[in-house]
């Protein structure tokens, strides 16, 4: 084999490697004699086929199965040889002339071939002891823990049907309806056995104010009007009708704050169910205030750092970023005009957050190869295991999928890998400590419930890895991914929230 280096511009590199025709003659000779020994051919007991037999039924596709691992195992020893790390999969460019080709596949001729890639560049880390942060820290008080018991309460409310009652304020109304436009039915506007509470609902404005009073076996009609922003834009501004027929009218029968309620949610007291629950807030603050030192960790270590970025990776960034904005402006019915700048402000915007995502991911990576931190199988398990909860019923399925496809585990063991990094990082840097009151620790942090940023990291053995980190320089077009945890028919009565 030998390799020349037609390109080293930069990051990028062009290599021609030619596996001479003596090698290629010897891999021929080689697999050969391994097939003669696996081929059943009929009037010939097994492995007692002829080679020149064998070489005239098989010999193209078996050289061509030998030129393709000769390609595989050349590149790669290539790369090693070179001691560079390629900041992705290199790109293999064969001969496409056809005669060129038939004499390497009859053996006469040199296999030659080029590849091309871009190097990961040489990263100094910054010294992560000086990057200055800061914890916040807040107390969980009484009025918290208070609010949250009453909030439990609230969800253990049970209805009891009363035949003669009039709906108020936090009453229950089981109801079908039919909406009307002009006189005319429109698609979604109808519902059955559909249960509202006064007071608690998310239907458009005016249309639960219209049930206030009504009783069990009335029928109502409802004038309301969709709201000007509406998603569903056919309807939006329109006024509308809604025939009401109410079929059972219930009152609320709320829990007492004592110990009887606290033994219903498997606590032996109130104050037991109140240290419980001071625990989950105090676990709550403590998650909120690691994600904003995370979040002060990527940009500083965004700011300490500055190195020329593999195109190919910006480039992969950038497209797949771009491809999430152009879907949900198309599923939201938008064009770039509404997002108030044109289609080349977004693409330098968008471009400079994929730089950031590359940077970032190179940066962990290499913290966490100089660290030496390894994601082991327990933590990797654990994750699929969180994984497949997310799924109920369909566990079986997710573990198959994983089985199947290797390359997902990866996306598994990113932001495992990423946390460990960042815990590297706060043990380093020593944030400073600074109390705070839950307002402003739980005060919303510009992008917080944005899209995660998808960095690559790339280990000494080539994988790209895919973090995940809330990066605050989105936009809101992000938004749409937040999960809606929210629990809403698609009803046009209702408003989407």
């Amino acid at each position: 084999m030998q390799v020349t280096e037609t390109v080293a511009t930069g990051l990028k590199r062009e290599l021609k490697i030619v596996v001479e025709q003596g090698e290629l003659g010897q891999r021929f000779a080689n697999r050969l004699d391994e097939v003669k020994d696996q081929v059943h051919l009929k009037g010939f007991r097994k492995g007692k086929v002829p080679v020149a037999h064998i070489k005239k039924l098989y010999g193209r596709s078996v050289m061509a199965e030998v030129l393709q691992q000769a390609v595989e195992e050349t590149s790669r020893k290539a790369i090693s040889d070179r001691n560079e790390r390629p900041a992705h999969q290199p790109n293999i460019n064969l001969s496409e002339d056809k005669d060129e080709i038939e004499r390497v596949l009859s053996g006469q001729s040199d296999l030659a071939f080029t590849m091309s890639f871009e190097v990961l560049p040489e990263i100094k880390i910054a010294d992560l002891a000086t990057l200055e942060l800061e914890r916040e820290i807040a107390d969980v008080t009484d009025e918290a823990v208070d609010k949250a018991v009453a909030e439990l309460i609230e969800r253990s409310v049970r209805y009891e049907v009363e035949p003669e009652r009039a709906g108020g304020d936090g009453d229950r109304l089981t109801i079908d309806f039919v909406g009307r436009i002009d006189g005319v039915e429109f698609e979604g506007g109808k519902g059955e056995d559909v249960q509202l509470v006064i007071g608690q609902s998310n239907f458009i404005p005016g249309f639960v104010e219209g049930m206030v009073g009504a009783k069990a076996g009335e029928e109502r009609a409802v004038s309301t009007k969709f709201p000007g922003d509406y998603p569903e834009k056919t309807l939006a501004g329109k006024d509308a009708v809604f025939t009401v027929k109410i079929k059972e009218v219930a009152k609320p029968i709320k829990p007492e704050a004592n110990d009887e309620f606290a033994k219903t949610l498997g606590a032996e007291s109130l104050d037991k169910l109140k240290e419980l629950v001071r625990a989950r807030i105090a676990g709550e603050y403590a998650s909120v205030s690691r994600l904003k030192v995370k979040r002060q960790i990527l940009d500083a270590l965004d700011k300490a750092h500055d190195f020329t970025l593999p195109e190919s990776l910006v480039k992969s960034e950038f497209d797949s970023i771009w491809q999430q904005l152009t879907q949900n402006l198309e599923a939201s019915g938008k064009t770039f005009a509404d997002e108030g700048k044109s289609e080349d402000e977004l693409k330098a915007e968008y471009r400079k957050i994929a730089e950031r995502r590359v940077r970032l991911g190179l940066v962990i990576g290499e913290i966490g190869d100089k660290a030496k931190i390894q994601v082991g199988q327990d933590e990797l398990r654990r994750a699929l295991i969180e994984q497949a909860r997310r799924y109920p019923g369909q566990e079986r399925f997710v573990y198959e999928y994983y089985e199947k496809n290797p390359s997902a585990l990866v996306e598994l063991r990113a932001p495992i890998f990423e946390d460990k990094v960042v815990d590297h990082v706060i043990e380093q840097a020593k944030p400073v400590e600074k109390k705070v009151s839950a307002e402003e620790l739980l005060k919303p942090v510009e992008g917080e419930d944005d899209l995660h940023a998808h960095a690559h990291h790339h280990g000494h053995d080539h994988h790209h890895d895919h973090h995940h980190d809330h990066d605050h320089d989105h936009h809101h077009h992000d938004h749409d991914h937040a999960h809606d945890h929210g629990h809403h028919h698609h009803d046009h009565s209702h408003e989407k929230r």
